[in-house]
């Protein structure tokens, strides 16, 4: 650490002063300018061993400088921060061969951690850096929560790997579209982004669908098809849903990744799979895992980089710019333009969104095409929630059932305010929850105990002595 100067370059002065305080207590020295062409005059002269700059300064673009400084100084370690916190300026800082984005406000901890990485990992060698250009302005991930401020770094990393991702989040948090934006913004962006819902297929063509098949293979088969992977060549195939792959497709599809190369059905040459494989699914593939529904050792070779996305609630200060964002869709496609007032803007942040995204933009459509006036208030938002689902069974993730019984709890001892519940509460808890499992459970399997006692994994008589001690009725045959 010690003789080791970072350059700080950013046109705010109270910017400069507390990161150059974080940076001396942390024992470097450190440079500071409020403009690119100073930074870039300290560079060139061969000063400094890491650099900091904004994107915004009054001379030039940060981003534009970055190619400028590595031409000169290929070993230099160049971290950039900035207030335009969007998918595409982290994209373009690690294209343009930033070490690190880091959006403001930043912790400063992390920032002295940042430094500290930076000048202690070696250079790849012969890495390959885009400017930047050509890219789509119009940002297909929208949000500057921190939440998605971590999704976009984590993207930014990828974008340059072909790394299996899974992503997981609640349905309507926008899977697909943070596949397609590793794809578009990714090194296969000039070949096929190729899309198949394992939900929305049958079991027994599944295979056919993803590997292809040849003539004669199976009935109906009358020509040779090229499955999704053939059509994938060269480009990204994201498999959503893949919680819902059956067994049999899941061991073919572990031998892909193994091998990369794979046969159609029917046939006897191996094909070579030149694709990068995204997974993403709204269940949890470790309870599947633990059910015997989904193989671990496919689990591990899908989950080589795990992304979760947050549900709606959880980034609710991206409910304005994602409202907007919707209007001007809606607007563009030649429906009229609506205004959200504050109350009801504040309404839409108090709101739960079980279904996320797709929710809250589904609704943006439907005022915009059945409400008359210009200005939207809060009493049309009200009814227009009122008349939402009260709940989403699946929209925790699988973990809604934990989270209710939890807020039910809290409630039940918040009544007892300084006292404590009679004694027994275990026991009266498990019974609350056992009677309606077993309740449901029977009426799935129409009323048959056998069936009942596989799937809630108990012996028959077990099953039977609780149904009597419960006092469940039982009806054959009944829905």
């Amino acid at each position: 650490m010690a003789g080791q100067t970072i350059l700080v370059a950013d046109d705010d002065g109270g910017i400069r002063t507390v990161v150059n305080q974080a940076l001396g207590r942390a024992g470097y020295a450190v440079k500071t300018t409020g403009n690119a062409a100073t930074l870039w005059k300290w560079v060139s002269e061969g000063e400094g061993d890491l650099v900091i700059t904004d994107v915004v300064m009054p001379d030039e673009n940060g981003l534009d400088l970055i190619p400028r400084i590595l031409k000169v100084r290929p070993d230099m370690r160049i971290i950039v921060m900035s207030a335009q916190t969007t998918l595409l300026t982290a994209v373009k800082a690690t294209e343009r061969g930033a070490f690190e984005y880091l959006p403001k406000p930043f912790d400063l901890n992390e920032l002295v951690d940042t430094v500290r990485r930076g000048l202690e990992t070696p250079q790849a060698s012969g890495h390959k850096r885009g400017d930047g250009e050509g890219m789509e302005e119009q940002l297909p991930l929208i949000g500057r929560s921190p939440a998605m401020q971590d999704i976009y770094r984590t993207l930014a990393r990828l974008m340059g790997t072909d790394l299996t991702v899974t992503i997981t989040g609640e349905s309507g948090t926008g899977k697909e579209l943070v596949a397609r934006a590793l794809h578009d913004y990714g090194k296969r962006r000039n070949g096929p982004f190729v899309a198949i819902n394992m939900a929305a297929i049958p079991r027994e063509l599944i295979e056919s669908e993803l590997f292809g098949h040849e003539k004669g293979a199976f009935t109906g088969a009358s020509e040779r098809t090229t499955g999704r992977f053939g059509q994938a060549q060269g480009g990204t195939l994201f498999l959503d849903e893949i919680g819902d792959m059956p067994p049999e497709a899941q061991t073919r599809l572990l031998r892909v990744l193994q091998e990369n190369e794979y046969t159609t059905v029917g046939g006897h040459k191996a094909i070579r799979a030149d694709v990068r494989i995204i997974a993403a699914t709204h269940r949890d593939l470790r309870q599947l895992i633990r059910q015997g529904l989904f193989r671990e050792d496919l689990y591990f070779r899908l989950n080589v980089v795990p992304l979760h996305l947050p549900p709606l609630r959880e980034r609710t200060e991206d409910i304005p710019e994602l409202v907007n964002h919707f209007l001007a869709k809606a607007s563009s496609e030649g429906l009229s333009w609506k205004v959200i007032d504050t109350d009801a803007m504040d309404r839409l942040k108090r709101y739960e969104w079980p279904g996320n995204v797709r929710e809250l933009e589904n609704l943006v459509w439907r005022l915009v095409a059945l409400h008359s006036g210009e200005i939207i208030g809060a009493e049309v938002i009200e009814a227009e929630l009122a008349e939402a689902p009260a709940s989403h069974p699946a929209r925790r993730d699988g973990r809604g059932l934990a989270e209710s019984v939890e807020q039910h709890l809290d409630t039940y001892f918040s009544a007892h305010k300084d006292g404590l519940p009679a004694s027994g509460l275990y026991e009266r808890v498990l019974r609350e929850v056992e009677r309606p499992l077993i309740i449901l459970t029977l009426r799935a399997t129409r009323g048959n105990q056998v069936r009942a006692s596989e799937v809630l994994g108990l012996n028959r008589n077990t099953l039977r002595k609780k149904i009597r001690e419960l006092n469940i009725p039982v009806v054959r045959g009944g829905q």
